[in-house]
């Protein structure tokens, strides 16, 4: 008894005592209520691979958290990790103050975290409704599906994103970005406590991109937590409270948005200063290689007149809708020409097919490489060599051995990480498909390579890898026309730059000229201004 009296009034006594028992489990509620998502020193081991080594990364309720760095830097390993795809080999996870071990995804997305990850996971002969409600399906009497009340809810969804589209439409029919809508929406039928993104707006249009990001803010200023991955670092400023970056499966740092720069970020994200990440222009130009006289091709491109030179990195600058692309795609011979025409050195010349382009050496790196210039269900080997596969052709055989070998030098020259050639393509990161796509143009056309969106979709290391390779071929005399949408990419690769808007060429900019605010002024400008 005398011993409980003196404890009870050491207890009462003693400041430190009332701190700890009393103050300390309080403070340290609050801030397990604070953090929606705890990670604390998760390890994740592959065979022969460490993807993740003591990572720490929390999410503040109503918190855009953007999540950055290289590809094979962890970022998607640790998404699956907290999403209960994959089980951490080391550390802990707790979600809502609670620790917790996934079993399954669905775990997880019934304890309110939805993931919407950079490969759709959509079913092609199913509706928008059912694709957007699948597995949360509303129900009616006997159980039965209430498809009505599933059209419904979707169209209010997708409006709230102002994207259009009829909800009874099979997934087959829909073009790329508006499936990505669609994944998208899929996340906001449930109960989200914690929503993840991985590249979002990779496939989606400027337009599409600020609605999403619209919709973003309501989810935050409604108290849900966001984690945001995106290769679009101009994203990060625009929307992140924080910023984590990973590179090589180890935590760099986090820091609020506000006390970091691009500058600084690129450099924790790569290593090397963004001075470094674009090598120097060419100050020569060599002969006319392309001339553009009059284009027009209905109400896309409306009487572009343009030069391109050897050597030459001609820039093709403007917002989305502007004309860029469909101007490629008719130089190209993929989209018919309405008038006008364009001559390659001092040859008239006017495609009407790929194939025609091609033998008179241009080539065209697309936007899509997924859907419209690579096989992914073929090797390296075959993607590289399959447009010029008649060269290995010997006494109507093909010689294998050479091609192999063929192969393997450009798998060095342009620097593809991979085992060996016959891995599938679908298998490699965005920048080394890329880099697969630039081995075969530059094999295949020796004069003329049109770049639509070279970058897009692949991390900050690759571009300077890519922008290396499209110097070089400058440098080897190769006219290139770049069609971007990221400004730092134009001021930072182009030799001289033409702005579109509404099809129109709205002006050029050579040299010193070239910066961000002259670029967007001349793509918002109309045409009688």
């Amino acid at each position: 008894m005398g011993r409980g009296k003196a404890n009870r009034k050491t207890m009462g006594e003693s400041p430190w005592s009332f701190l700890f028992f009393v103050i300390y489990p309080i403070f340290r509620s609050i801030i397990m209520q604070e953090f929606v998502l705890e990670v604390k020193s998760v390890t994740k081991r592959f065979p022969g691979v460490i993807a993740l080594q003591n990572i720490d990364f929390n999410n503040r309720k109503g918190e855009i958290h953007a999540l950055v760095g290289e590809n094979g830097a962890g970022k998607s390993t640790l998404i699956k990790v907290i999403a209960g795809v994959y089980r951490p080999d080391g550390g802990e996870i707790s979600f809502n103050g609670e620790k917790v071990v996934w079993e399954s995804p669905h775990q997880s997305r019934e304890a309110g975290i939805s993931v919407i990850y950079q490969e759709f996971n959509l079913f092609p002969e199913l509706s928008v409704a059912e694709n957007i409600f699948m597995g949360n399906e509303p129900r009616k009497r006997f159980r039965l599906l209430d498809f009505e009340k599933m059209k419904q809810e979707s169209k209010e969804i997708l409006d709230k994103f102002g994207i259009y589209i009829d909800p009874s439409r099979k997934i087959k029919e829909l073009s790329v970005a508006e499936q990505q809508m669609v994944e998208i929406a899929k996340g906001m039928c449930n109960k989200t406590r914690l929503f993840i993104l991985d590249e979002p707006t990779a496939s989606i249009s400027d337009r599409e991109a600020h609605a999403l990001f619209e919709r973003l803010k309501m989810l935050k200023a409604d108290g849900v937590s966001i984690i945001y991955i995106s290769h679009r670092l101009g994203e990060i400023f625009q929307i992140a409270d924080r910023v984590t970056v990973l590179k090589d499966g180890r935590l760099v740092n986090t820091l609020p948005v506000q006390e970091i720069d691009r500058d600084t970020l690129v450099s924790m994200m790569v290593g090397r200063d963004l001075a470094d990440i674009y090598p120097r222009k060419s100050t020569k130009r060599g002969k006319e290689a392309l001339s553009v006289n009059d284009l027009t091709m209905g109400k896309t491109v409306k009487g572009v007149n343009f030069s391109l030179h050897e050597g030459e990195v001609l820039g093709l600058a403007g917002l989305v809708g502007s004309g860029r692309t469909e101007l490629a795609h008719g130089i190209f011979g993929s989209i018919p020409i309405g008038s006008g025409s364009y001559s390659i050195g001092d040859r008239l010349f006017q495609a009407t097919t790929p194939k025609e382009s091609i033998n008179y050496g241009i080539g065209f790196l697309t936007e899509d490489r997924k859907n419209e210039g690579l096989v992914l269900g073929q090797s390296i080997l075959a993607n590289i060599t399959m447009p010029t596969l008649s060269e290995f052709v010997r006494k109507g055989f093909i010689d294998f051995h050479s091609e192999r070998n063929t192969c393997e030098e450009e798998v060095d020259k342009f620097g593809i990480s991979t085992r060996n050639v016959d891995a599938r393509v679908n298998n490699l990161s965005g920048g080394n498909q890329q880099k697969v796509l630039f081995s075969r143009w530059s094999r295949t056309c020796k004069g003329i390579l049109i770049l639509d969106e070279p970058t897009r979709g692949v991390d900050v290391g690759a571009k300077v890898e890519i922008y290396k390779i499209v110097r070089a071929l400058a440098n080897d005399g190769v006219a290139i026309l770049l069609i971007s949408s990221e400004l730092p990419e134009i001021v930072g690769m182009c030799d001289r730059v033409l702005v579109m808007r509404e099809g129109w060429i709205t002006g050029e900019l050579e040299g010193n000229d070239i910066r961000e605010e002259s670029l967007m002024h001349l793509a918002t400008l109309s045409r009688t201004e």
